[in-house]
Formats: C-alpha cells, sequence, structure tokens
C-alpha cells in the first residue's frame, strides 16, 4: 500500500487556529469482490493504517463493502433477463450490508478503535432492493446516519434502487461539517447547491469514477462549494475479481488494471493536497485548514452573497417517501379508540437524520 502524505506547508509555519485544522485520509483499494467478512476486515485494516498516520477522517470508496460490479450486465436486455443474470443479482445481494446490522457493527467498531469519523460506501439491502450507500460513524463507533445514491447511472439501475430526501446529511462534528455526494450525483447541479446551503466543509465524493474528466470536476465542486474535496475511487486489478467474473475471462491477466483510482483531495481553491493518484492501492493523507473556506467565500458564496435568490429559487423535499403505508386498528401500536399511527414499509428509507 503506498501511503502518500501531503501538506500544504510545514504545520509550524501556519498560526494556530483552535479547531480548524484536521487530518484526513482517502483510501484508494479494492474490496474483496463479494465477499463481505473479509472486506469489512481489509476496512478494518485499512482505517489502522490510516489512523496511525494521524488521520481523523477516513474515506473509501462508492460501493467498498463489498463490490461496485464494473461490466456486468445482469443478464438483462429489453424485454429479457436471463437465469445467469438473476444469479449475479443473488449473489451481490448476498454480499451486501444491512443498515442497521452486523456490517454495520463492525464498521462502528472500526471507527471506535482507531477514534476517527469512517465514511464508507456500501451497498445496503432493504427487502429485496439494494441501495448504492455511504454510510457516517463518529469516533466513538456510532451511526450517524446515511446517504443513499438519489440517481443511479445507467445500467447501475438495474441493480440500484434510488434514494429520496430523506437521507441527504450533513453532519456538524468536530471537523466540520461532513457530508457526501456519490460519484455521478455530482454532476446534479441542484444536488450540488443543496449540500452546499446545508453548510457543508469537508465534501466527500466516493466514486467509480476514474477519468481525468472527474478529477477536473472535482477541482470545479471544491472551487464552487468554497470546500474541501474528498475524492476516493477503487484501484482494482482483475485479481481482485472472482476467477469466474464473467465480464473478464479469456485473454485477461491477473495484473491488468480495471480501475485506475485518481484519488485526489483538493483545497477550496481547487489546489491539490493531495493525488490525484492512478499508479496503484493507495492511503492518502492530507492537512486541511477550515479557515481556508472563509478566505474563499470573501469573494464567492454561491448560496450566500453570490446567490440572485430574486432570479433563481431551489426548493428540496426531504420527506420520506414510504412505498407502501398501512392503516388500520391491528397497526403496531395503535390503541383502541384512537386513530392508529401509520407504518411504513421496511423497505422505504429511514427517516431523516437530524445532524449532531
Amino acid at each position: 500500500m503506498n501511503k502518500q502524505k501531503t501538506r500544504t506547508e510545514p504545520a509550524s509555519a501556519k498560526p494556530e487556529l483552535n479547531g480548524q485544522r484536521a487530518i484526513v485520509a482517502v483510501v484508494q483499494a479494492a474490496p474483496v469482490m463479494f465477499d463481505r467478512d473479509r472486506t469489512l476486515d481489509k476496512v478494518r485494516a485499512l482505517a489502522t493504517d490510516a489512523a496511525a498516520q494521524g488521520a481523523q477522517l477516513v474515506l473509501f470508496p462508492e460501493a467498498f463493502v463489498s463490490a461496485y460490479p464494473r461490466g456486468l450486465n445482469f443478464g438483462a436486455v429489453i424485454g429479457e433477463r436471463s437465469e445467469q443474470g438473476r444469479e449475479d443479482f443473488r449473489r451481490y445481494w448476498e454480499s451486501s450490508v444491512d443498515v442497521p446490522g452486523p456490517a454495520v457493527n463492525a464498521l462502528g467498531l472500526a471507527a471506535r478503535e482507531n477514534r476517527v469519523h469512517l465514511v464508507v460506501g456500501v451497498v445496503e439491502r432493504a427487502g429485496g432492493t439494494l441501495y448504492c450507500s455511504v454510510l457516517f460513524f463518529a469516533p466513538d463507533g456510532s451511526l450517524l446516519g446515511k446517504h443513499r445514491k438519489i440517481m443511479p447511472t445507467g445500467a447501475e439501475r438495474l441493480v440500484w434502487g434510488f434514494g429520496d430526501g430523506s437521507t441527504m446529511p450533513v453532519f456538524d462534528t468536530s471537523l466540520g461539517k461532513i457530508g457526501a455526494v456519490i460519484c455521478w450525483e455530482n454532476y446534479l447541479p441542484l444536488m450540488r447547491a443543496a449540500m452546499y446551503a446545508k453548510g457543508i466543509e469537508i465534501y466527500c465524493a466516493p466514486t467509480a469514477d476514474g477519468r481525468d474528466s472527474w478529477i477536473a470536476s472535482m477541482r470545479h465542486i471544491a472551487v464552487e462549494g468554497r470546500c474541501f474535496v474528498l475524492s476516493c475511487n477503487q484501484f482494482s486489478r482483475r485479481s481482485d475479481f472472482p476467477r469466474d467474473y464473467p465480464v473478464y475471462s479469456g485473454d485477461d491477466q491477473a495484473d491488468d488494471i480495471v480501475s485506475r483510482g485518481g484519488s485526489c483531495i483538493v483545497d477550496p481553491f481547487g489546489n491539490f493536497l493531495a493525488g490525484p493518484q492512478t499508479s496503484g492501492e493507495a492511503i492518502l493523507i492530507a492537512e486541511i485548514d477550515r479557515a481556508q473556506i472563509i478566505r474563499g467565500k470573501y469573494d464567492l458564496d454561491v448560496v450566500g452573497h453570490y446567490a440572485r435568490p430574486d432570479i433563481f429559487q431551489l426548493q428540496v423535499d426531504e420527506r420520506p417517501k414510504a412505498p407502501v403505508t398501512i392503516r388500520g386498528s391491528d397497526a403496531p401500536g395503535a390503541k383502541k379508540g384512537e386513530e392508529p399511527p401509520a407504518v411504513s414499509g421496511t423497505a422505504g428509507p429511514i427517516a431523516a437524520q437530524t445532524p449532531k
């Protein structure tokens, strides 16, 4: 594991600002594809490695626990699905994460053992539906909340459901205000505006996109939002996928690169503090100074003095949207003579989290 540690200038040369500085890390690695338990072990080991380098926040890539199924078509064409594709989906579902559940407990333990804020991309299951989600953990191991990807891209829609506005949190922590926008959600201008309006300071962008255009977008978002952007992608080779993975077979070699990474940490003026890293697995470390955010907003605050609310306005609906609501005298919690409470289907989104 390449350990890249970058600071903008020697810490001793900077003025002391209580509570303004933090050490953050992004982990560029591959999970053990479709093996949840071994992937959780890897998260724990890599989080420990990052914490040993001083990291107070550790970010893992999109769908890290336990697979971004790059190249799979799940046997789907218009009007038809194959039996092999259904089996591929079953395998994917089996390696996904219940929230709450044992995998969440294991991730919380990794956060608590290392006293870090842990932000991890997972494939969440709820009933028969999978969601591309990010889980947020406090240094005491508690689950602060989650974000479900609201707009899967292209064929991702075959296997991932859509999140709603109830899981778009920004958490006020001792390191600053932390939130996450997943992969091509970052190309939704209105979603970015909503996150800026919540005052996001540490903007986590777990992704599966390692192209140069993505890296340029991360610099743009950092400047636009006057925030620190932590972009985190997997670095994977053919050997990280099972031998029977149907996309890669035949002439492919074990060391062939499937995802090149491109992870980076960017300051509010668009400067790279670490990365972009495209040469292998790495833990990228940088020191951030939140005073830079205010220095940047002096001349650009897109939800403040640089906005034109007399012309442009955005409305955000953060109410959870349950697919099934049951009302009746037999509903759990109903009392005789009283209107029984609504009971939402368990497959629906969790209630909006209150940032801590």
